[in-house]
């Protein structure tokens, strides 16, 4: 979906409405089909989206606490919280830096790549849907 010059607010047509519906539609659908894939392998929607961050991390293969935090929008207390049931499920572990003893790696373990792993290639197919309906930048199915 190319985006156009912004509008003022006031003057949008029932045309943008209706992108706008549908863009959320198949959103909402995605996150649900995604949501599903999830519990069918045994993780929250959550916990994968930890590991997914985790393995595509641009530039390395772990992220700090914070870092991951970011990625998924949430607070960095609840973020500890979601490594720590990761750990506790053998997916991830957390490594003091070897620059900064004060800062947290979080790394994917063997368990943890191989779901995310097998995950991210369940959503081929709705990616592959979307791609179709809005071609997607970037993403080659």
């Amino acid at each position: 979906m190319a985006l156009e010059t912004e509008k003022p607010t006031g003057t949008l047509s029932k045309q943008d409405f209706e992108r706008l519906s549908q863009f959320r539609h198949r959103l909402r659908c995605f996150l649900r089909e995604s949501d599903d894939i999830c519990r069918a392998h045994g993780l929250t929607p959550l916990q994968y989206q930890l590991l997914l961050h985790l393995k595509g991390f641009a530039g390395r293969d772990w992220a700090s606490v914070g870092e991951l935090a970011q990625r998924l929008q949430a607070k960095h207390h609840g973020t500890v919280a979601l490594v720590g049931r990761c750990e506790e499920a053998g997916l991830v572990e957390r490594r003091p830096s070897h620059d900064d003893r004060r800062r947290m790696e979080v790394h994917l373990l063997p368990k943890g790549a191989e779901l995310v792993t097998r995950i991210a290639a369940a959503h081929q197919p709705e990616l592959r849907h979307l791609h179709r309906e809005w071609v997607l930048p970037d993403y080659q199915p």
